[in-house]
C-alpha cells in the first residue's frame, strides 16, 4: 500500500515540475549546440529569432506538457479508481444488495485503504441490521401469533358454547392479555433505545436498596424454583432511573427463575470508582462461549422451544443492556468456567461520569 496521499501528490506535482523544466532545458541545449547549425550552417551569430526557434520550443514544451500529463493521469487514476469501487458498491446497496462490498486496488494509498475499510464496515453493519431487522419482524409475528390465537380460540369457544365462562377462565384470557401487553412494552422500550429516545427520569436513590426490593418481590417466585439466593448488597449510591434499574434486575432475576431452577443466585451491588455495579451469578446449566455472545441478540433463545414454553420472550437481557447503555453503562456477560452464568451492569454513578464505566 502506498503512503499518505498529500505527501504524494505534493512529490508529485513537483517531480511534474522539475520534468517538465529539465525536459524544455535540455531540449533547448540540444537545439541550440547541435541542431541549430545544422538547420542554418551560414547563418552568423547575431542572427535574430527565426521561425523554427519557435518552432522548436513549443514542441519541447508540448513534449514536457505531455511527459507531465501521463504522470498526472495515472496519479489521477490511483486516486480515482478506488473511488470507483466505493460508488459502484454504494450503488448496489442503494438497491437493496447489502452483501455489495468494495474492493480495494493494487497500489492505492494509505487514505484509499482507510475509506475502504470504513465504507465496508458500514456496510457490514447494515446488512446485520438488515437481517436483525428481518428476523425481528418475523420473531414478533411468532409471538404475537400464539396468545392472539389462543384468545381468538378461548373467545371462539365460548361464543359457540364450548367453553363455559368460568373465572378460571377469565383468569387465563386475563393472563395472555397481560403477556401481550409485556411484550409490546418491552418492544417499545428496545425501539425507543435504538432510536436514543428511551426517557429517563433521574434521581439519586443507592442501588442496593432497589436491588433488595425487587429480589423481596420475586423471594415467592424464586424459592418455588427450586432457588437459594445469597446477598451482598453494599452500598452503591447513583443518579439513575430507579423504575428502569429495577426493571433491568427483575428482567435479571427472571432470567435466573426460568433458566436456572434449582440453583444458588449470588446478588451483589457495589460501588466501583465512579461507577456503581449490579453483578447476579447463577449455578445453572449455562451458555456456551458461541451462545454468550448472541445472549443480548433480541429474541434469541440458547433453546427456543424451551425458552417459550417456560414463557421468556428473548428480549429480557436485550432490555437489560439497553437501559444500561442509556444511562451510559454497559451490561455483559462475565465469561466463567461453567455451569453457571454471570450478569453485570456497570452503571456510571451519574450523568456526568457516563461513558466512564470501563476498567
Amino acid at each position: 500500500m502506498s503512503g499518505n496521499l498529500n505527501a504524494r501528490i505534493t512529490k508529485t506535482m513537483v517531480a511534474l515540475t522539475l520534468i517538465a523544466t529539465l525536459v524544455v532545458s535540455l531540449g533547448l541545449m540540444a537545439y541550440f549546440l547541435f541542431i541549430y547549425d545544422w538547420i542554418y550552417p551560414d547563418s552568423d551569430d547575431l542572427a535574430g529569432w527565426r521561425t523554427a526557434d519557435t518552432v522548436m520550443v513549443l514542441l519541447l514544451l508540448a513534449f514536457g506538457l505531455l511527459t507531465a500529463s501521463g504522470i498526472g493521469w495515472r496519479l489521477a487514476r490511483r486516486i480515482v479508481e478506488p473511488l470507483k469501487s466505493v460508488a459502484a458498491a454504494a450503488r448496489r446497496i442503494a438497491t437493496g444488495d447489502f452483501s455489495a462490498r468494495a474492493d480495494l486496488p493494487s497500489g492505492s494509498f494509505r487514505e484509499a485503504a482507510d475509506l475502504l475499510a470504513d465504507f465496508n464496515a458500514m456496510a457490514e453493519r447494515l446488512e446485520r441490521a438488515e437481517a436483525e431487522l428481518a428476523y425481528s419482524n418475523s420473531a414478533i409475528a411468532h409471538e404475537l401469533r400464539t396468545p392472539l390465537t389462543i384468545l381468538r380460540g378461548r373467545l371462539q369457544g365460548m361464543s359457540d358454547g364450548v367453553f363455559d365462562p368460568t373465572p378460571q377462565l377469565y383468569a387465563r384470557l386475563i393472563e395472555h392479555v397481560d403477556h401481550l401487553s409485556a411484550l409490546v412494552e418491552e418492544l417499545r422500550t428496545l425501539a425507543l433505545s435504538n432510536a436514543g429516545q428511551l426517557e429517563l427520569i433521574r434521581d439519586r436513590f443507592d442501588l442496593a436498596e432497589e436491588v433488595g426490593a425487587a429480589l423481596n418481590g420475586l423471594e415467592a417466585d424464586l424459592a418455588a424454583a427450586g432457588i437459594t439466593v445469597t446477598r451482598a448488597l453494599a452500598p452503591a449510591r447513583i443518579e439513575a432511573d430507579r423504575t428502569r434499574l429495577r426493571q433491568a434486575c427483575v428482567a435479571v432475576l427472571e432470567n435466573c427463575r426460568r433458566y436456572a431452577p434449582q440453583s444458588h443466585v449470588h446478588v451483589e451491588t457495589r460501588a466501583n470508582g465512579d461507577a456503581v455495579v449490579f453483578r447476579c451469578s447463577d449455578t445453572g446449566p449455562g451458555l456456551s462461549a458461541e451462545d454468550r455472545a448472541r445472549a443480548f441478540d433480541r429474541f434469541w433463545r440458547a433453546d427456543a422451544s424451551r425458552g417459550r414454553s417456560l414463557g421468556g420472550s428473548g428480549l429480557g437481557l436485550p432490555i437489560v443492556r439497553a437501559i444500561a447503555r442509556a444511562h451510559g453503562g454497559e451490561a455483559r456477560i462475565i465469561p466463567q468456567p461453567p455451569p453457571g452464568l454471570t450478569v453485570e451492569l456497570r452503571l456510571p454513578k451519574s450523568a456526568l461520569h457516563a461513558g466512564q464505566t470501563d476498567d
